[in-house]
């Protein structure tokens, strides 16, 4: 009897991270619970499989592990709501739950971009270590109660690449007047240098870009760009994206909604998202290597950002923060937290993970140059 209650309880703690409630029956925690339907609003097209489908991840491994309990469908951008108005869907209720990146609404208040990523910020693996161990997800929830939400990390993209541009970046002048599809605090960052930025739904960013509404656009990386083909209409391709060093995605709650979920079901959620959390990253690092060699080999060019140009928009996010920071006492409360954290990691990551990631650079350049010996 006390075998069957341990093995009850191990296949219901290994669902939420890698589905194997599937394949046994219903979980006796989920046979006494509620029966719970929730909509799930996108902010992305159904095209892009890795950014939408971290949604799915998330309502398939809930379904799995509640035995079809608690079931989240999932919308694309626009189904229900338009893609950048996600947020304001789940604050009044007008869905349980969504999926995006709350960057997008740096215009209701700059602090939700320490939810994704600030330009110059973190990585992926320290966007984790500050959400879950920095104090990230308690600062950031206390502020989220302003807005009626309770948010949960689901995703992340890994660093991302610059945009496409039509024509070169090679000094700051060239940023001066400079339509650029743009999210999150970035584009304040950039206006310092004269850059006009635009904020527009991935959906409708080639359209955009192919009528010459706009002359730049960033996205995420090689394997969502070229589904979306901005390579036929920009031929530059810049990297690094420096505002999105490890941009994060989450699943924004209803708090209402949260609080009425069962404890068991509030655990599972949460653990649905972890899983989606790594298993996104997990694809673009595995999908963007062979994208991008599709992409040079189709002729797009590719561009670092000139260091000149970095160490201009370093300072003029250094002059945003400060600036922002003494206006607004949100934003200050956990910028203090997370640049004492960011500066670190930085830290700590120049010691080991740095100067390992620079070697294999170079050995593998090496080993590439050097000529076959012959048998």
């Amino acid at each position: 009897m006390q075998r069957r209650k341990f093995l009850k309880g191990a296949a219901l703690a290994g669902a939420g991270s890698i589905g194997v409630a599937a394949s046994f029956p219903m979980p006796a925690v989920a046979q006494s619970q509620p029966e719970i339907r929730w909509r799930m609003a996108s902010s992305f097209p159904k095209s892009l499989d890795t950014i939408y489908g971290a949604g799915e991840v998330v309502a398939n491994r809930v379904n799995a592990a509640t035995g079809g309990k608690f079931q989240i469908r999932v919308f694309a951008g626009g189904e229900i709501v338009p893609g950048l108005q996600v947020l304001d869907a789940v604050q009044a209720g007008t869905v349980e739950c969504g999926h995006t990146a709350n960057y997008y609404y740096v215009g209701k208040d700059p602090t939700f971009a320490f939810d994704t990523a600030i330009p110059f910020g973190l990585n992926a693996r320290q966007q984790n270590a500050w959400m879950h161990h920095g104090g990230g997800r308690a600062l950031m929830n206390e502020f989220f109660k302003d807005y009626n939400c309770h948010a949960i990390p689901a995703g992340n993209t890994g660093a991302q690449m610059g945009g496409w541009f039509r024509k070169e970046i090679k000094t700051t002048d060239d940023l001066n007047g400079l339509k650029f599809r743009i999210g999150g605090f970035a584009g304040q960052v950039l206006t310092k240098l004269g850059v006009v930025p635009q904020q527009i739904a991935g959906g409708d960013i080639y359209p955009a870009l192919e009528k010459g509404t706009i002359d730049a656009a960033e996205w995420v990386g090689p394997y969502d760009d070229e589904k979306l083909g901005f390579n036929k209409v920009a031929k530059y391709y810049y990297y690094p994206g420096w505002w999105e060093g490890g941009p994060q995605l989450s699943v924004m709650v209803n708090i209402e909604q949260w609080n009425k979920l069962p404890k068991e079901y509030q655990a599972i959620l949460e653990a649905a998202c972890a899983d989606a959390n790594v298993w996104m990253v997990a694809k673009y690092d595995a999908q963007n290597p062979a994208a991008l060699r599709k992409l040079i080999a189709g002729g797009t060019q590719l561009r670092a950002f000139p260091r000149p140009v970095m160490e201009a928009c370093f300072n003029a996010a250094v002059e945003l923060y400060d600036d922002t920071s003494a206006k607004n006492p949100k934003f200050k409360k956990v910028f203090d937290n997370w640049v004492k954290f960011r500066d670190e990691q930085v830290s700590w990551f120049r010691v080991s993970e740095n100067t390992f990631d620079n070697f294999m650079i170079a050995a593998s350049q090496k080993k590439r140059a050097a000529p076959a010996k012959k048998g």
